[in-house]
């Protein structure tokens, strides 16, 4: 590509100073200026599709999925496995309840992969503007927690933050603690069932940034003698402290809608001359980024791979998920779950009126007004709950046209830098590119325990002053809790000791 004539070299220079991908910054301006981007209009949505069975799969506790058993016998075959004994054939159906799922999805661990969305920073997080965005009183209900914690925040990456408050008042353990913990019990519950596999089962991957890989680097450093995950990586082989790893360059913000067209390179960052502002350019990048890491995975053996938030603590490898991916020859798969009143942030599932669906992220692709108008006329909203679930064999050919026809958003920002806008893919936005992608329906409590805001952790932890919550908060903060300790005591093997969660 030529060099953008728009950017002078004192520009290009502080650009490069700042980590900005200079040639991808001028590749996205180019695409946005000459309106290559199909996307960049909000989303049109007729309605919320229904949680059917097949397209929108329950995945609760009392989930069963129903299949063609000739077409389930033979996608299990080409993987080496055979249904599960708790499988029920009824005709030419079979049905698997949770428990016959879990049973085959543990025996596909060896062939799937895991990974985490790593390079935000916490920084916005524990911002106390956006933590009042939540709604009235939540802020001081949240206080105690809020000064604890907010520390603990700034500079560093979400995934090493703690996430959550323990019942002493101490903070607690990271969300990649967690999760690596997690994710361990399952491989090391495989070993259990049929010894060690010949490749690491469960192994992790991550998308990192310019502002986090160093600090990520350095915090894995220490989790690789971690008492909660050491001895599990001894018994298993495998070592999520050595994840394969990509990292996601900086984009420059670009001229403010109100300059008009074409826009250019943002210039004038906190009113100097040739002053650029470095940006994430949304996690939908991971697409691009993690290229390499999704070709060598699929080359290395592994068929299905995970990727998800690391600030869901609900996130981690499911095995009733697996079997069905392997059982209905998806492509890819989505979790959601209905909205409550603290998922402002992020996307929704929607129907087109050309009958597709897609995510439509609130505010970016679809205006929070019409999804409470959607929601008035009675639908119930799911909630995009950032988990993906690919067939590798079906994603990796797909890679480059994903990476390209994933729709770039240019949002209008005014801070304390400028106005300037902020170009950004939507990783979950992939939705609206499969003709037919499976859904699960999550329980939020179990699921999808977001935080993306430091008040979201404290009132999961059950660290709030409930009396002064609005009730519909309080409400979802209570199951938000009960699901968090759920979490914390079932999949992460932890207890409750002293006021403290420890391994069991």
């Amino acid at each position: 590509m030529e060099r953008d004539a728009t950017i002078s070299e004192a520009l290009r220079a502080d650009m490069e100073s700042k980590g900005i991908d200079v040639a991808l910054t001028s590749e996205i301006l180019e695409g946005i200026n000459a309106g290559r981007y199909g996307g960049v209009a909000a989303v049109e949505a007729s309605g919320v599709p229904p949680v059917d069975g097949r397209a929108i799969v329950p995945a609760g506790a009392d989930m069963v999925y129903r299949v063609n058993r000739a077409s389930a016998v033979d996608r299990l075959g080409a993987l080496g496995l055979g249904l599960p004994a708790g499988a029920v054939v009824e005709g030419g159906t079979a049905s698997l309840d949770r428990r016959a799922l879990v049973d085959l999805g543990e025996r596909l661990y060896p062939m799937a992969a895991w990974g985490v969305l790593n390079g935000g920073s916490a920084t916005s997080y524990a911002d106390r503007k956006k933590n009042a965005s939540l709604g009235p009183g939540v802020l001081d209900a949240v206080a105690d927690g809020f000064e604890l914690l907010s520390p603990l925040c700034e500079g560093r990456p979400k995934g090493v933050t703690p996430a959550y408050v323990n019942p002493d008042g101490s903070p607690g353990e990271g969300f990649l603690v967690l999760k690596m913990r997690a994710a361990l019990l399952r491989a090391a519950r495989y070993s259990r069932r049929f010894g060690r596999p010949e490749r690491p089962a469960l192994p992790f991957f991550q998308m990192t940034s310019d502002g986090t890989d160093s600090q990520l680097a350095a915090a894995y450093s220490g989790y690789a003698g971690h008492p909660w995950l050491a001895p599990l990586i001894a018994e298993t082989g495998t070592d999520p402290t050595r994840p394969r790893s990509a990292r996601q360059p900086m984009l420059a913000a670009f001229t403010h809608s109100s300059e008009g067209s074409p826009r250019r390179v943002f210039d004038g960052a906190y009113g100097r001359r040739d002053c650029a502002i470095a940006l994430p350019g949304g996690h939908g990048q991971g697409f691009r980024v993690l290229a390499d890491v999704y070709r060598g995975l699929l080359a290395d053996g592994y068929r299905y791979a995970y990727i998800g938030n690391v600030d869901n603590a609900g996130y981690y490898p499911d095995p009733a998920e697996l079997a069905v991916m392997a059982l209905s020859g998806a492509e890819a798969a989505f979790e959601f779950s209905y909205r409550t009143p603290v998922d402002i942030k992020g996307g929704i599932l929607v129907t087109t009126p050309d009958g597709r669906r897609t995510v439509a992220d609130i505010g970016q692709a679809i205006s929070f007004e019409r999804v409470k108008a959607l929601e008035a006329s009675g639908e119930r909203a799911l909630f995009n709950c950032a988990t993906g679930l690919f067939d590798l064999t079906r994603l990796v050919p797909r890679l480059d046209e994903i990476s390209a026809n994933l729709p770039v958003r240019v949002s209008d920002q005014d801070k304390d830098a400028g106005r300037y806008s902020q170009a950004e893919q939507s990783t979950w936005e992939v939705v609206g590119l499969y003709d037919e992608p499976l859904g699960f329906a999550v329980e939020k409590g179990e699921r999808f325990i977001a935080a993306k805001l430091l008040a979201e952790t404290i009132l999961a932890s059950g660290a709030a002053d409930a009396s002064r919550l609005p009730a519909d908060v309080a409400a979802t903060a209570a199951m938000m809790a009960r699901g968090l300790e759920s979490v914390l005591a079932g999949p992460c093997g932890l207890e409750l000791a002293g006021g403290a969660w420890r391994p069991r």
